[in-house]
């Protein structure tokens, strides 16, 4: 960790966040954040200046917080040192790390003994996108888990969300959360497929009888529009039964019409909307992800002869110079681009061991942190056993030592949590970081034996967007693989081991000057 002790001067902003309320259970508090980064502050000379947090449930969309901090940082140019515990605090979405980078901070990832700016080497910025892209599994995983409760619910026969309108939400009898009819909306949704089913009244006009009724939204208030009286017509939880992640459960609620009148409703529907069906599109590997060269404008494939896929400019801005191509010249130029991806052998180990080695800096604070408390808690034991024995040789009376005591338990209690939470190390952590650098570095080899949908996956993940023009393509790849790309491309003929060990580590180590000495 960067030693900035002797600027006193230094100015910083903390940003702390706790991603759901079970994370806040296991001792991810906010506090407990802010203890860590204050005391860091303090032990590095910086001086604080602002704190920003954040409390949301996995994906839940906007951060307040977050937002508030970006807001300081474009109008305070003079501090640049944003502290946080650990990436995946700062980061949900590499949209987040795309945005700290163009305000060129500093950030310092206190429990990761990390310190990403400006001037940080090649290898350090490309090891923190590793541990974005990490960061964002997580999220993932947390709403993964999210979604397990959700089906243990649906499976239960509970509606597993949001009421939908006509029901509201209440608590059951087993703590969860159930849906019962809502005694405003209820009969006004009733009555919605009752006169849709009669094939008297069009959408624009049920909507208008609605309106008039007073069937609004219950948070804003608002009339219900077309779309949405379409997506109640459509939806099978008022019968009783209800569709959830593709599976049909049968729901334990009361409900609101038959089977058989719903069933009118959807007759109706597909009578009005079957002549506006139309076949689907076929499923092209570079739509939508390639532009022209020369106007701009999108790629799109087309099926010749019935077999054989060529992609075109649009033309939308006009006549385009730009002729057919087949998909085999793209898929042949996509595959050499992604070689860019691929490090010799010895290059990928020794990014693989700086990736464990981050890891083992994480754990080692942990294992500090977890040594501390410890100590800590046999100085709480210590002093309890103290204050037992002067009560019963009579130095204190029971109420003092009950007050004590109670304050001593409490103590004991916080720090027993804490200790619980130091002792989960995610083992898994760097198995991940690990496994992108290897989906990197055989990208090139996977491209060529993947199906057309298996191919667009994977371009996916690495690829932003590309261009093509003259018969010559030119990927933009997403960082922080953008970065392997360049510094491959710089030299691509000579590998570390011709340039030597320490040639390669300047090249990939940009602003290594003499009294720095690269990572082994």
């Amino acid at each position: 960790m960067r030693n900035t002790s002797n600027d006193a001067s230094k100015t910083c902003i903390l940003y702390v966040r706790v991603s759901s309320k079970e994370q806040e259970k296991e001792g991810f508090s906010i506090p407990a954040q802010l203890k860590l980064l204050k005391e860091y502050a303090v032990a590095n000379g910086f001086r604080l200046e602002r704190e920003f947090a954040d409390i949301e449930t996995a994906k839940q969309s906007g951060r307040e917080g977050f937002g508030k901090m970006l807001d300081y940082l474009k109008k305070n140019p003079t501090c640049r040192t944003v502290l946080v515990e650990k990436t995946d605090r700062l980061y949900r979405n590499f949209k987040d790390y795309v945005t700290l980078e163009g305000l060129k901070i500093e950030i310092h990832l206190v429990k990761e003994g990390t310190v990403i700016s400006d001037g940080s080497r090649s290898s350090e910025k490309f090891i923190h996108g590793i541990k974005v892209l990490m960061a964002k599994n997580y999220i993932d995983n947390l709403s993964e888990e999210a979604s397990k409760g959700m089906r243990q619910k649906a499976e239960e026969g509970m509606w597993p969300s949001i009421a939908p309108i006509g029901y509201k939400n209440v608590q059951g009898p087993n703590g969860k959360k159930i849906i019962v009819p809502d005694p405003q909306a209820a009969p006004l949704v009733m009555r919605l497929f009752r006169e849709y089913a009669t094939g008297q009244y069009s959408l624009k006009a049920i909507t208008k009888m609605l309106k008039d009724e007073g069937l609004v939204f219950r948070k804003s208030q608002k009339p219900i529009p077309r779309s949405t009286v379409h997506i109640i017509l459509k939806n099978r939880v008022y019968t009783g039964e209800f569709e959830w992640n593709g599976k049909t459960y049968q729901g334990k609620y009361e409900s609101l019409i038959s089977m058989e009148l719903w069933l009118k409703a959807q007759d109706m529907l597909e009578r009005r909307y079957s002549s506006k069906t139309r076949q689907g599109k076929n499923a092209f590997t570079y739509s939508g992800l390639l532009t022209c060269g020369h106007c701009g404008c999108a790629l799109v494939g087309e099926i010749k002869k019935g077999k054989y896929t060529y992609y075109h400019c649009t033309g939308y801005k006009g006549k385009c110079p730009e002729p057919y191509t087949r998909e085999e010249n793209l898929d042949n130029q996509i595959a050499d681009n992604l070689k860019k991806l691929s490090l010799d052998d010895e290059v990928l180990e020794w990014m693989k061991t700086a990736l464990r080695q981050s890891h083992r800096d994480e754990i080692r604070f942990r294992n500090e942190t977890f040594q501390r408390l410890n100590d800590e808690l046999t100085r709480v034991q210590k002093r309890l056993d103290t204050l037992y024995d002067d009560k019963t040789d009579g130095r204190v009376d029971e109420t003092f030592f009950d007050a004590k005591a109670k304050k001593y338990r409490r103590e004991q209690d916080r720090l027993v949590a804490e200790i619980k939470k130091y002792q989960r190390v995610d083992k898994g952590y760097k198995e991940k970081g690990i496994e992108l650098l290897d989906m990197a570095h055989t990208a090139h080899a996977d491209f060529k034996a993947r199906n057309s949908v298996e191919k667009r996956r994977l371009l996916t993940f690495f690829v932003e967007t590309g261009s093509w023009k003259g018969g010559v393509l030119e990927p933009r790849f997403k960082q922080p693989f953008d970065l392997l790309a360049v510094s491959n491309s710089q030299d691509p003929t000579k590998k570390p081991s011709e340039v030597g060990s320490e040639g390669f580590k300047r090249k990939w180590l940009p602003g290594l000057d003499s009294n720095q000495q690269p990572c082994d």
